[in-house]
């Protein structure tokens, strides 16, 4: 299996140990994943050179900060490929109150 099939999992886990991401995302299409044995990593893609990493982020983070700190996280568990993040969406602190 290529290294950078593994490596999805350990990228997974780091930028969902960031504080300002609520969540990973797939991309408008769904489009960005890492496709591994028998499953689909939504959110991750790398190709050896790249990571593009796609998240939902936490309100009131900016998206510098966001960025910041997804490109730390996935540093600290594979240095050397250039990190892409895109804030798809952000999480509203305040949901609406579905009372009836």
């Amino acid at each position: 299996m290529a290294a950078h099939l593994v490596d999805a999992d350990l990228i997974v886990a780091a930028v969902l140990g960031c504080h300002s991401v609520a969540a990973l995302h797939g991309g408008r299409f769904g489009e960005v994943a890492t496709y591994l044995p028998g499953r689909r990593v939504p959110g991750v893609r790398h190709d050896g050179g790249r990571v593009a990493v796609h998240v939902v982020g936490r309100y009131p983070a900016s998206v510098t900060d966001i960025a910041g700190q997804v490109r730390d996280a996935v540093a600290a568990v594979l240095p050397g490929p250039v990190v892409d993040v895109t804030v798809e969406d952000y999480l509203d602190p305040h949901p609406p109150s579905h009372k009836e």
